[in-house]
């Protein structure tokens, strides 16, 4: 586990990603819950690049702005850096791009857990 560490995840925009389908609004533009969960899946990639096979992390804050609508069919990415480590806790920048620039900014926190033990406190 390192500080300053980087990953980059990207995907095409598709009907299945937009404000129209999520019911977060009514174009058909990259929707805010989507950017985030991109955002999310970049800092838990990260994560699971350097944690043993028994740990994983879990989401437990975002905080983003959407700075800009991205059209079904753009390549987007997001990109994560891991900022700060604090016990179980790990916070990272980041950021979502579309082929003219960037998109949304924030930062999120991932907390590591032992997913058997965690699915058992759940059930």
């Amino acid at each position: 586990m390192e500080v300053g560490k980087k990953f980059r995840i990207e995907k095409v925009v598709s009907e299945t990603d937009t404000a129209a389908y999520y019911g977060s609004g009514l174009l058909e533009v990259f929707a805010t819950p989507s950017m985030i969960a991109l955002m999310e899946q970049s800092a838990h990639q990260l994560a699971k690049s350097f944690l043993p096979e028994y740990q994983d992390t879990v989401g437990i804050e975002v905080h983003v702005q959407h700075k800009r609508a991205c059209p079904v069919g753009a390549k987007v990415y997001a990109e994560s850096e891991l900022i700060k480590i604090d016990g179980k806790a790990l916070t990272f920048n980041v950021t979502a791009f579309d082929e003219q620039g960037e998109i949304g900014i924030g930062t999120h926190i991932r907390y590591i857990i032992n997913p058997a033990k965690f699915m058992n406190k759940v059930s």
